[in-house]
């Protein structure tokens, strides 16, 4: 059974925690995602506001619901050598889970929190209690559902929570030797920004693995577009030293992912053809980015994966994590 490592300096009980509440060493409650979150928030850094559903919340639905030992079992006996068997393994799980009956109490908790938001649509966002460290990154294993409203928010975060049990998520753990390694899922449920360009930064040269230098990459719409690398984005190369741009690259780009309706859904749309070819973020916008990317890299003191967003003039930060695949 997944349980959290009591090193937090939190409530160890606690089911939904604010950002403001949260620091770098709440991983074990609020998972690396929102650890990282509420961390950035207290330091300054532009975020947008939300809670966390802590892995405390996941502990109780998966013993509450009686699905504890079944799970135990069918992940005990997966045959990672066959990927159908895992395919069928992970539907088998991920059924039990969405027809489990979510906790009453919990249910009202979490829409109470939700209301003090006062926003309409809101990133639910997985959040893994044994991820993103120095050596291991479950970036992109876990699901996040964009736009999310006040009506479809419980079953996303059931549907976050039993993406611990995607194909792609168990054949991670497999592969990091994870399998008897205790795991829960944490939600977090954050401000949706909708997004005119977004992307990542990687405050490393992840290529030429060159400290001296960063490397922004930008897209038009929802960052989602960039991050599981469905468009070519811009990137540009900044000097840390002194913030010059080195190298700028256009990414021609025909589509992009934006809000769809007032149910939230996203869709893909076709970028204005004026747009398709046109630099994404401006020299000034460069800088800007990259000094506050540079701030984060410098307040936790080791290279930083970053997602941002830019909407009506700001830049917002959306997740950080360290860069895993640097040689020593």
């Amino acid at each position: 059974m997944p349980q959290t490592k009591k090193q937090s300096s939190k409530d160890e009980s606690a089911i939904i925690l604010t950002f403001a509440d949260i620091t770098r060493h709440d991983a074990t409650l609020a998972g690396g995602k929102g650890a990282s979150l509420g961390e950035m928030l207290r330091a300054g850094i532009s975020v947008p506001d939300g809670f966390v559903i802590t892995a405390n919340a996941f502990i109780q639905f998966i013993e509450n619901s009686g699905l504890e030992s079944l799970i135990q079992t069918i992940v005990k006996t997966i045959n990672y050598q066959d990927t159908a068997l895992v395919d069928q393994a992970s539907q088998k799980i991920r059924v039990l889970m969405s027809k489990a009956k979510f906790p009453v109490e919990l249910e009202k908790s979490i829409l109470a929190e939700f209301k003090k938001l006062k926003a309409d649509y809101v990133a639910v966002r997985s959040s893994a209690t044994a991820e993103d460290s120095k050596t291991a990154s479950w970036a992109g294993e876990l699901e996040t559902y964009l736009n999310t409203t006040e009506k479809t928010l419980i079953q996303n975060i059931k549907k976050c929570w039993s993406s611990l049990y995607t194909p792609r998520a168990l054949f991670y753990r497999a592969e990091k030797k994870l399998l008897d390694t205790p795991v829960a899922v944490a939600v977090v449920v954050q401000k949706m920004i909708q997004s005119e360009i977004a992307g990542i930064c990687f405050t490393v040269h992840p290529v030429t693995q060159d400290r001296s230098q960063m490397i922004i990459e930008a897209g038009w719409g929802l960052g989602e577009a960039v991050v599981s690398g469905q468009i070519t984005p811009d990137s540009y190369i900044i000097n840390k030293s002194n913030l010059s741009i080195t190298d700028i690259n256009i990414g021609t780009q025909q589509r992009m992912i934006v809000q769809k309706s007032a149910s939230g859904e996203n869709k893909w749309v076709a970028v204005k053809p004026a747009d398709r070819e046109r630099q994404k973020l401006d020299q000034k916008q460069i800088r800007e980015l990259a000094k506050l990317c540079l701030k984060i890299e410098e307040h936790y003191g080791s290279p930083q994966d970053i997602e941002w967003a830019f909407s009506h003039g700001c830049f917002y930060i959306t997740q950080s994590r360290p860069i895993t695949t640097l040689l020593v």
